[in-house]
């Protein structure tokens, strides 16, 4: 059996297995990464090298720098700032909500985003005695919008800005003013859909406007040093490119000086780290690059060229609706994974790419709206909406998420069309 037969049976058993969430997917792709390595496909040397440390590099520093800012109860303490400043109305208090998570999730993950934000979501629902359901469900899909206007928003993306050299200010200028139109729409689409929902009640409107914000402080001091290395790491974002330095080393340097500066456990901090995504990705760009390593990439996107005639503007929407709808139900960092040595195979072809690594980022990321399993940020809120006694069921999400979905989708072919015609 040839090396590229053997990569792609690999490849193909690993996707099916993480569909499938029957053994941990760090598990599975660490797995097929060892056993490319240990059928001579490729050597360590190799395999070492499809690993894009600048991606490695970025999630570990915004974990650490996450897993220390959050024991200053700034989240906290601006959610009720918020709710105080929409007077109790439900409505303000979703559209303010739904601003901060996304907002939030343009410059950290999306996890990390719906994590801080879920537990202060449920407590000021439960004091405005109504169903914290809709409040959750629209905070998903604006983690997952807000997510795709920066290079950090989302793991996609950071993966994406790697392998095209494309820069934090160069996602905010093309991809921020669609997620800003995205972002409006949607909100409408929510105002007539939870209409009937959002009614005031004066006994919890009372309780919110009795709320004390500088009680959800619980460290004054890393309070003001978090927001300080914050705004210092959105500006090293977006001056990095300016100056040659890696997103990664930006990420790493505010993750250090908030070790240094915040005095919390280093151990606690570190052990909050997702280590089983990271060795995830690892084990993913190495089981990609045994496409590449055995040329099946160039021929797929030999392909592609040819089906399409190498017409861009056919190609990016065909990338922009397939990424959309695969990544509404597959993970979207193994499908991105493996778009990416596709993509650039395509580019050596002759083919103009730059409209495609756009579609790719905005179909991949909107995408993740599309069903309950699309994103991760989805599946953390969902369990925790769950154990609070407010289940959300598949088909429930999906007759709210799949519209939202190509509807966002929608919003972005007439935007990239108009931007490439």
């Amino acid at each position: 059996m040839s090396d590229s037969a053997v990569a792609c049976i690999i490849f193909i058993a690993v996707m099916i297995i993480i569909i499938s969430e029957r053994i941990h997917r760090a598990v599975v792709a660490i797995f097929g990464a060892v056993l490319l390595l240990a059928l001579g496909v490729m050597d360590v040397e190799a395999a070492a090298g499809y690993v894009d440390f600048n991606t490695i590099g970025v999630l570990v520093g915004m974990m650490l720098f996450m897993a220390t800012v959050k024991y200053s109860g700034l989240f906290e303490s601006l959610a009720v700032i918020s709710a105080k400043a929409a007077k109790g109305d439900p409505w303000r208090i979703m559209i303010i909500y739904m601003i901060i998570t996304a907002l939030l999730s343009s410059v950290i993950d999306n996890v990390t985003t719906v994590l801080l934000m879920g537990p202060v979501t449920l407590a000021i629902t439960r004091a405005l005695r109504v169903n914290p359901v809709p409040f959750l469900m629209t905070q998903i899909m604006a983690s997952n919008i807000g997510g795709t206007a920066t290079l950090i928003g989302d793991p996609p993306n950071i993966m994406i800005g790697g392998a095209a050299g494309l820069s934090f200010m160069d996602f905010v200028i093309f991809n921020g003013p669609v997620v800003l139109i995205v972002m409006t729409v949607i909100i409408i689409f929510f105002k007539f859909l939870y209409r009937s929902e959002m009614k005031n009640d004066s006994l919890g409107t009372k309780k919110i406007m009795k709320m004390d914000a500088s009680r959800m402080v619980s460290d004054k001091s890393l309070l003001v040093k978090s927001i300080i290395v914050m705004l210092a790491t959105v500006t090293g974002f977006a001056c990095s490119s300016s100056f040659n330095i890696e997103t990664s080393v930006v990420a790493l340097s505010s993750a250090v000086i908030m070790l240094i500066i915040g005095k919390q456990d280093p151990e606690k901090i570190l052990a909050a780290v997702e280590w089983t995504t990271i060795i995830f990705f690892i084990g993913l760009f190495i089981i990609v690059g045994g496409l590449v390593e055995t040329g099946t990439v160039d021929r797929i996107a030999s392909v592609i060229v040819n089906i399409t005639q190498g017409n861009p503007m056919t190609t990016m929407l065909i990338i922009l609706w397939v990424s959309a709808v695969l990544s509404s139900t597959l993970d979207n960092i193994p499908f991105v994974a493996t778009m990416i040595p596709l993509i650039a195979a395509m580019g050596e072809s002759g083919m103009d790419i730059s409209p495609l690594w756009w579609a790719l980022s905005l179909g991949a990321c909107l995408g993740g709206n599309g069903t309950i399993i699309g994103a991760s940020a989805n599946v953390v809120v969902t369990g925790m909406s769950e154990k609070n006694g407010y289940p959300i069921t598949y088909m429930q999400y999906f007759k709210i998420g799949f519209p939202v979905m190509l509807l966002s989708v929608a919003i972005c072919t007439v935007y990239m069309v108009v931007m490439y015609r």
